[in-house]
């Protein structure tokens, strides 16, 4: 039985997104981004000209409920680490899942398809996500909300591809010639984008960095 998604925060008006207008096409990139690196630009520059959209949303999120929050630093904080990255006006940087009240893909992006109905919105995540999204809470759901673009990371695509939520799916998987057609596309619908590789990871990034003062 398909549970329902709980939309007790979704009218709020006090959660407040990146400005967006009707029809327009929004790639939504959710991490914690902890800290960001060249290898996020790399992927969000991509599918905002390989998918052809008019904006990338970087969702700044404030945890992710499968990994241990240890090291996680502030929101804002992350932020401003985020900004050098995400260039030029189409790209904007927002953190309304704390105002949301959720940490759950499958809630922020139920709240944004009732917000802006005339939207067309596209999740975008890396492959190592496509590897264990078949953990994600309402993870069948979420393919059924928004067409997903999965961008290719070193090391991921294989276990991506081979994963359970990939093989659940693999009937809705355009090829990747029509990824600019793929916010037109009524989910579930995805497709793999092959990009530039960056080894760089926000893992191993925190692994050299000093510890933020207190």
């Amino acid at each position: 039985m398909t549970r329902k998604i709980p939309l007790q925060s979704f009218g709020s008006l006090r959660v407040a997104t990146p400005t967006c207008l009707p029809g327009q096409r929004i790639g939504v990139m959710g991490g914690t981004f902890n800290p960001p690196h060249d290898g996020h630009r790399i992927a969000a520059e991509a599918a905002l000209k390989r998918l052809h959209l008019d904006q990338i949303w970087w969702l700044i999120t404030p945890g992710n409920p499968l990994k241990s929050r240890d090291g996680l630093t502030p929101l804002d904080h992350r932020m401003k680490l985020v900004s050098p990255f995400a260039r030029g006006p189409r790209m904007k940087i927002t953190g309304f899942e704390r105002e949301l009240g959720t940490r759950y893909t499958a809630g922020t992006l139920a709240f944004l398809k009732r917000r802006y109905p005339a939207v067309r919105f596209v999740w975008i995540m890396g492959a190592d996500n496509l590897a264990t999204f078949d953990r994600w809470q309402h993870w069948r759901e979420i393919a059924k909300t928004m067409p997903i673009a999965v961008v290719d990371r070193p090391g991921w695509r294989h276990a991506g591809l081979a994963s359970p939520a990939a093989h659940a799916l693999s009937r809705y998987r355009l090829p990747e010639s029509e990824a600019a057609s793929l916010a037109d596309q009524k989910p579930p619908a995805w497709v793999l984008l092959t990009i530039r590789l960056s080894g760089l990871s926000s893992t191993a990034l925190r692994g050299a960095a000093p510890a933020l003062p207190g």
